[in-house]
């Protein structure tokens, strides 16, 4: 499928209740320029070609499930991971319990509005070469997996036991699927895909497309300025904004 027929991932937005003090959080986590959004909120730019440009949105809603995706941040060796967790825990993180154990190689943190990401132990073969943001580890089926293929037009480089995963041809950070058991559905989480068409492709051919691969429409205007509300085959919602 060409890239000029699929949208391209343009951020993953985060609901926040004081965005410029959360974007200065993962700023100073991984070390990338934060500026304001032109549209709403604020912006943390990728530091790299393959790297995810961060949103941060105002929302007035508080946080109250755990988020269905979450960042595995990777380490070079075990002084490396304690180095990123105490600079976590210097800007605001804090440790949290999900039920992880004692011997556990990853430290389960929270950011200051509670959004939870891990900073896995080194010699992890899965996120070798991915970069400092190995992954984006989402709750999800296999069949998500599969429609997030479709709809970015990146290759699935996981398939096994019912857990996907998905890669930029240019490679960066990999968006992997847990497969079943799946949390509850609690309807808009705070985490999700910011999705933008191709310049050259019209946004009603582009929710078409969507829609044909398994999406359903959500809202045509819930997310403001002008971006659609869509919903992924497990009900994850995901907007679609004007091509950029």
């Amino acid at each position: 499928m060409s890239s000029a027929m699929t949208s391209h991932l343009f951020a993953i937005s985060y609901d926040a209740a004081q965005p410029v003090l959360l974007g200065r959080f993962w700023s100073g986590l991984l070390g990338r320029e934060m500026v304001d959004d032109p549209q709403d909120g604020v912006l943390v730019l990728p530091g790299t070609d393959t790297d995810f440009r961060l949103r941060f949105v105002p929302t007035d809603q508080r946080k109250v499930v755990q988020n269905r995706m979450h960042f595995d941040l990777t380490s070079s060796s075990l002084e490396d991971q304690q180095q990123t967790v105490a600079r976590a825990l210097e800007l605001g993180a804090r440790h949290i319990d999900i039920g992880q154990g004692p011997d556990d190689d990853h430290v389960v943190l929270a950011d200051p509005e509670g959004n939870e990401f891990d900073v896995i132990g080194p010699g992890n073969k899965f996120l070798s070469g991915c970069g400092f943001v190995g992954a984006l580890a989402c709750d999800g089926s296999q069949a998500v997996g599969y429609f997030w293929s479709a709809a970015l037009g990146w290759p699935l480089v996981w398939d096994q036991d019912e857990e996907t995963a998905i890669q930029s041809p240019q490679g960066g950070t990999k968006i992997s699927w847990g497969g079943p058991p799946l949390m509850p559905n609690g309807g808009r989480d705070r985490v999700r895909f910011d999705l933008a068409p191709a310049a050259d492709v019209e946004r009603q051919a582009e929710v078409d497309r969507l829609l044909s691969l398994g999406a359903t429409l959500v809202d045509a205007d819930q997310d403001g300025a002008g971006r659609l509300v869509l919903a992924d085959p497990d009900g994850q919602e995901f907007s679609l904004s004007t091509p950029r």
